[in-house]
């Protein structure tokens, strides 16, 4: 499959590059709109909620911190999220493109990856501008985030690719994934801090896969320090298991998916 999609390299760019174009086509100002959206979700979460609604955390003193907190679970969740949910239905959504042409399917949810990631460079590197700006830039930490995103992203393709598969054969999983997905966000500690929960309730949102994602961004992101990679060893796990998974299903119904669309 590695080896299809460095074949493939030029398809997956075009595609996503196309997807890009196409979401901002006929607006007046364009893919300016790519900055301009998430500048104004950066402002308003660091501005109203850091500001206005005086949120602080524990530790950190100043107004800005919990809308850093905020934006930095929120992007965490949102990458995630667009990949899982978009793997899901990219099969069905592109079904007459597998029907008329042979290629692997595997480049679909490489399309999938390419946009997120690129939507993610975008929101990051905003942040990290309002950071600079306000003397809150993490430094060297910051690279701690690249093992954590791999193994994120690793984990949102192969299950959304896995749940994709199915969901070909059986058009309620894209509905079911939505409704999970609700609740899953609020079991995730994005806008309240894990500290703040005792009991029960601390322990189901501790077992949560995407509990570590969230607190490694905001302690990166918010109070400048690296978590242990150590932590991530069982959502590294469950990725390689989930791409394992997407790949067998892939091997194994591939075939029948052109059939069943």
């Amino acid at each position: 499959m590695l080896a299809a999609l460095w074949h493939y390299r030029r398809f997956v760019l075009g595609m996503a590059r196309r997807e890009f174009q196409a979401r901002y086509l006929g607006s007046a100002l364009g893919s300016a709109w790519a900055v301009l959206s998430p500048l104004a979700m950066i402002l308003i979460y660091t501005v109203v909620f850091g500001q206005v609604l005086g949120g602080r955390l524990r530790g950190v003193d100043d107004g800005l911190s919990y809308g850093i907190f905020l934006c930095a679970g929120v992007l965490t969740w949102n990458m995630f999220a667009e990949i899982l949910q978009r793997c899901v239905t990219i099969f069905v959504e592109q079904g007459n493109l597998l029907k008329k042409m042979s290629f692997p399917r595997v480049t679909l949810p490489a399309i999938v990856l390419v946009s997120a990631s690129v939507n993610f460079a975008i929101v990051l590197g905003l942040l990290l501008l309002v950071l600079l700006a306000t003397g809150r830039f993490p430094g060297w930490p910051l690279l701690a985030m690249v093992p954590l995103l791999l193994v994120q992203q690793a984990l949102a393709l192969g299950a959304g690719v896995a749940l994709g598969v199915v969901h070909v054969f059986f058009r309620d999983v894209s509905h079911a994934v939505g409704v999970v997905l609700q609740f899953w966000f609020w079991l995730t500690p994005i806008v309240y801090p894990l500290d703040l929960l005792g009991g029960p309730a601390r322990m189901i949102v501790a077992s949560n896969p995407l509990t570590a994602f969230a607190t490694g961004y905001q302690s990166i992101l918010v109070y400048g320090r690296a978590p242990s990679l150590a932590a991530f060893l069982p959502q590294a796990a469950l990725a390689v298991l989930a791409l394992w998974l997407a790949r067998t299903l892939l091997r194994h119904h591939g075939g029948e998916m052109a059939d069943e669309l």
